[in-house]
């Protein structure tokens, strides 16, 4: 019994069954146990093998979607203080408007919670299926910067173009050169009509031209985000501040 069990691993192995291999003797126990005819048991096996892939599915997509640590919904605050009712954050979760090509735009000072509801919807969208990424404006910089020279940077590109949701985080908290201003308005104007983008910032609309030194173009780029979009207004003091930690503790 012990040899055929070795040669089942063998062979799980060489068919990259790493489902079944990483249970089989498991597998094999309740099997016997449960006294199950040939089709169940096979029928086990494959459920187990198309949970194990499913998984590493989720798990593979959701590191390519670059996801910060914080952003699982399931614990993000909905009461009394909290900018989105519980109604509109089950609205929102259930991504009807990523269906309908509606863009979000979180607006408010730093650490009021922007950030982690876009990485929590980005989350829910990888789950459900769809191409989502998180990308911090800095990284979409460098990546628009290098990508006609760096291979992977391209490579980024072109998953980019290809999505289904885009988080872009902290949009225009910094100014940008005029060719790199350019360089990101034919990205948004690539995307805008097949891409939801959710965007988080604290700098209002009137602000952006002088991040982009160019009225025109900060016209031009709202008009594709601000088309068929939700602007939810955050306000409130830092919740980092308001929970930071001291080392003097007791003291």
């Amino acid at each position: 019994m012990e040899t055929e069990k070795q040669r089942i691993s063998e062979l799980c192995k060489a068919f990259r069954l790493g489902g079944i291999n990483n249970g089989i003797k498991t597998l094999i126990t309740e099997a016997e146990q449960q006294e199950m005819g040939y089709v169940k048991f096979l029928s086990h096996l494959l459920e187990t093998e198309a949970t194990y892939r499913s998984v590493k599915d989720l798990n593979k997509r959701e590191k390519v979607a670059g996801l910060p640590q914080m952003s699982n919904l399931n614990h993000y605050k909905t009461d009394s203080e909290a900018e989105i009712s519980p109604s509109r954050l089950k609205q929102l979760r259930e991504l009807n408007w990523l269906d309908q090509l509606f863009n979000i735009v979180l607006m408010g000072p730093s650490g009021t919670g922007k950030t982690y509801l876009a990485a929590g919807l980005c989350r829910d969208a990888v789950k459900a299926g769809y191409n989502a990424y998180f990308k911090r404006m800095d990284d979409l910089v460098n990546m628009l910067k290098t990508k006609d020279f760096v291979k992977t940077q391209q490579v980024e590109y072109k998953r980019l173009l290809k999505a289904n949701l885009l988080v872009i985080d902290d949009i225009m908290l910094f100014p940008l050169e005029k060719n790199i201003a350019i360089s990101f308005f034919n990205f948004i104007n690539q995307i805008y009509e097949s891409t939801s983008i959710i965007i988080t910032t604290n700098k209002k609309p009137s602000d952006w031209s002088k991040q982009l030194d160019d009225e025109v173009l900060a016209t031009a780029l709202l008009d594709r985000l601000l088309y068929h979009c939700e602007v939810i207004n955050f306000s409130g003091e830092s919740y980092r501040l308001k929970n930071r930690k001291t080392i003097f503790e007791g003291y």
